[in-house]
């Protein structure tokens, strides 16, 4: 099993993702207040254990893994796919590549 976050770093992970999402005016968003509360319900004190925080915390770390991954995915999908149909240069320029350019001489004169 992979070593989890803090609860503080995922915390703030997906409130920056809600940042994202939803502009300067996320405060005032249910998903912030239901997150804050969420993660202050799961705190635990130094004198217990508690797997159901455990559980918690690998959910939430799933969840921000979930928003960042879609995230990343339509910023990618509007990248290449939004522009419909491409010349030949702009699709080489994609991938880092140039298209070669016709030599000068006799039968190449346009």
């Amino acid at each position: 099993m992979a070593a989890l976050n803090s609860p503080l770093r995922v915390c703030r992970g997906i409130l920056k993702e809600l940042r994202a999402l939803k502009g300067p005016q996320y405060k005032q968003t249910m998903a912030y207040t239901y997150i804050l509360q969420q993660f202050r319900k799961n705190q635990v004190t130094g004198d217990r254990y508690c797997r159901a925080q455990r559980e918690a915390l690998h959910a939430s770390d799933t969840y921000l893994c979930l928003l960042s991954s879609t995230r990343h995915h339509l910023a990618l999908h509007n990248l290449y796919h939004a522009k419909g149909e491409r010349s030949p240069e702009e699709v080489a320029g994609l991938v880092g590549l140039q298209l070669p350019t016709q030599p000068g001489g006799k039968g190449w004169e346009k």
